[in-house]
């Protein structure tokens, strides 16, 4: 290896891990901002108008390093798998949620999305489930009633009740998209195919919200409502899509997935922070055991020499 390569890797993993602590910062600290950005825009308005930003924001990008063209036929089903499930499913179920439930517990609620995987990869997919994944899966599910308390969980209140539910559902259908595309080859890079997954998410978003929401006079647009819009489709959408590519290709795949579960823990920190959510015992408790849960599932024993 030449001098001149080693300083490059250097800056590379430097950089990947600058771009790391980015998107954790950012993507935490977009649950307060999504819930503001609820009280003034419907949910499936947000979502899909959240995707189409982003997705501008990607094509003047490539278009602007003359990396712009058509995807090849054979990523078309990968497309439209991320598009409408892991980006338009996932975020009109979360949005839906976040107006019953708090910015922080939502966050955990979403990234329990390993906990599902490993036995859906299992039964679908021929992957062993080891002695220590099943542990996590159990210390996840552990954690998850401590979170909800079942004995004392007010099941009369149905928005609390199906906004859970909806949360819920999200991470499940982000973990369906994930075992569709595992191991599966795309043909373009992820960058280059991130406008169209969110563009072809946000066309069906914006759709039911014309429908079921009512024409874009129902979104109170004012100086803040554009600022969380600004903030959800360039940034949090855009830039976080792509630093994520980056850090995945850049660094050890086990660095990056133990590294974004740090993301529910600044949704948490900052909804406290911004909304004066303040966490009870169950939230925390039922935190840290799905966190654990989720790191005996992401890590492998290392196998003797």
């Amino acid at each position: 290896m030449t001098v001149s390569t080693s300083v490059s890797e250097h800056h590379d993993r430097r950089g990947a891990f600058l771009l790391l602590g980015a998107i954790v910062l950012l993507w935490g600290i977009n649950w307060p901002i999504m819930k503001v950005g609820l009280s003034s825009i419907p949910p499936f308005w947000f979502g899909g108008l959240r995707l189409l930003l982003g997705s501008a924001s990607l094509f003047l990008l490539l278009g602007a390093r003359g990396q712009l063209a058509l995807p090849a036929r054979g990523d078309w089903p990968l497309i439209a798998s991320v598009g409408l499930l892991q980006m338009a499913g996932f975020l009109a179920l979360v949005n839906t949620g976040l107006l019953h439930v708090p910015a922080g517990r939502s966050a955990v609620l979403c990234y329990t999305t390993p906990l599902w995987v490993a036995p859906g990869a299992a039964l679908l997919l021929g992957e062993k489930l080891s002695g220590r994944k099943l542990a996590g899966l159990a210390l996840g599910l552990v954690g998850l009633l401590v979170l909800f308390q079942p004995g004392s969980f007010d099941w009369s209140d149905r928005p609390a009740l199906l906004g859970n539910a909806y949360l819920l559902g999200g991470a499940l259908l982000w973990s369906f998209t994930i075992l569709h595309i595992r191991g599966r080859r795309w043909q373009g890079s992820a960058l280059a195919l991130a406008p169209w997954q969110l563009l072809v998410g946000a066309v069906p978003l914006l759709a039911v919200a014309a429908l079921t929401e009512g024409g874009p006079a129902v979104i109170d647009w004012n100086p803040g409502s554009l600022l969380v819009l600004a903030y959800n489709g360039p940034v949090a959408s855009a830039f976080c899509y792509w630093a994520a590519v980056v850090v995945t290709r850049r660094l050890p795949a086990l660095t990056a997935s133990l590294a974004f579960l740090t993301v529910p823990a600044m949704g948490l920190a900052s909804s406290a922070l911004a909304l004066g959510e303040r966490p009870d015992a169950s939230l925390l408790g039922g935190f840290v055991l799905i966190l654990i849960g989720l790191v005996l599932v992401e890590t492998r024993r290392k196998q003797p020499a």
